[in-house]
């Protein structure tokens, strides 16, 4: 194990990059939990393996899997997708895995967050507490220890200075109790690279992870964000919406600029039937899934790879819409749609399942 670094990536000229910004590959975990997964994880299997392969023809994909899952997760994943053997609880690695980071000689290196999974999801994160370590080992990253519990979903950066968080995650007691805002925003500074902050009040309704901002609001270019947003103001999603573009408004960025709100309609909304909690296996010291809970469905929720958008899709009048929105804000990109309803049921969609490790200096990947 190598000793993290003594420094703040702030010190050493390191920045998180903006996702549009060219990747060297995407990691991902392969799901098998039945107390978070429906029918012993399968269904959930099916859509990861869709999500690597769409991912897949656009850069290289590098999948995590138990050692004891190794062979089955090959027989169903697509040709062109990595699968390596790798420790963890769960497989959401946007959250417990490492930020990567890079500086203006395009160097890489990475934060390896503390994690406790959501405020004690479940019983036993211990393994995926050093997701972020090993995956940084095997890329080949030095590695920045933060003092901070973190998880990647509640970070979305324009790449120039600004990051977007929002309050009810970031100030939720379950996370960081002993430190103040200020505390928490200078640490955030230091280990991101950032200049400005701008706090958005609340998360998107019914999401277990208290409010990540990858479900509410992310930048698509420099001075441009898309936000969920519903029409229905008796949807208790409106006021959330409302009260984030009303703060948006009035932002500006780290150079200055005020931002244009684009907003994306939500799907649904969606909840848990019961013939889907019936399939997921309550565990000792998990949280159980209950039917009719709400699931914190949204567009914004989709991950960009070099030259393309992969998007989630929920079987819903609100999809193509979506898409069509999607592609005029990422002009150039191919989009494409993939099932998020079974990525959904366990708490996440396609953001919160991959995690962009960006191209370094030689590093040469065809787009």
């Amino acid at each position: 194990m190598v000793d993290p670094l003594p420094t703040t990536p702030a010190d050493d000229g390191f920045r998180m990059p903006a996702e549009w910004e060219p990747h060297a590959r995407t990691w991902m975990l392969w799901p098998t939990r039945p107390d978070v997964w429906r029918e012993g994880a399968g269904p959930a299997q099916a859509a990861y393996a869709q999500v690597a392969g769409a991912i897949a023809r656009f850069e290289p994909v590098t999948l995590g899997v138990l050692p004891g899952h190794l062979d089955q997760a090959r027989t169903l994943l697509p040709p062109g997708v990595e699968a390596i053997p790798l420790e963890y609880n769960d497989a959401w690695i946007r959250d417990m895995g490492p930020t990567f980071l890079v500086n203006d000689q395009g160097e890489l290196r990475g934060v390896h967050w503390r994690f406790n999974a959501w405020g004690g999801h479940y019983a036993d994160w211990s393994a995926d507490e050093e997701v972020g370590r090993r995956v940084l080992e095997l890329a080949g990253a030095p590695r920045y220890r933060a003092d901070l519990v973190m998880e990647g979903g509640a970070l979305h950066v324009d790449g120039e200075g600004t990051l977007l968080v929002v309050e009810e995650c970031l100030l939720h007691p379950s996370r960081n109790p002993h430190l103040s805002k200020a505390e928490i925003e200078a640490r955030l500074r230091a280990f991101l690279g950032v200049e400005t902050v701008i706090w958005l009040p609340w998360g998107v309704a019914g999401d277990e992870t208290n409010g990540h901002v990858d479900n509410l609001c992310c930048f698509v270019e420099p001075g441009r964000v898309a936000l969920t947003w519903t029409d229905d103001v008796t949807d208790p999603q409106h006021e959330r919406s409302a009260a984030a573009e009303a703060l948006l408004a009035q932002a500006r960025d780290a150079r200055g600029r005020r931002l244009e709100v684009v907003r994306i309609h939500q799907p649904g909304p969606m909840h848990i039937t019961a013939e889907e909690a019936a399939t997921i296996q309550p565990m000792p010291g998990s949280r159980p899934r209950q039917a009719g809970d709400r699931l914190a469905a949204s567009y914004i929720n989709h991950y960009l790879v070099n030259g393309g958008v992969i998007a989630p899709l929920f079987d819903d009048p609100r999809d193509e819409e979506a898409l069509a929105l999607l592609a005029q804000l990422y002009p150039g990109r191919e989009v494409v749609g993939v099932p998020g309803r079974e990525i959904l049921l366990g708490g996440g969609n396609v953001h919160c399942i991959t995690q962009q490790q960006p191209r370094g200096r030689g590093e040469t990947v065809t787009d």
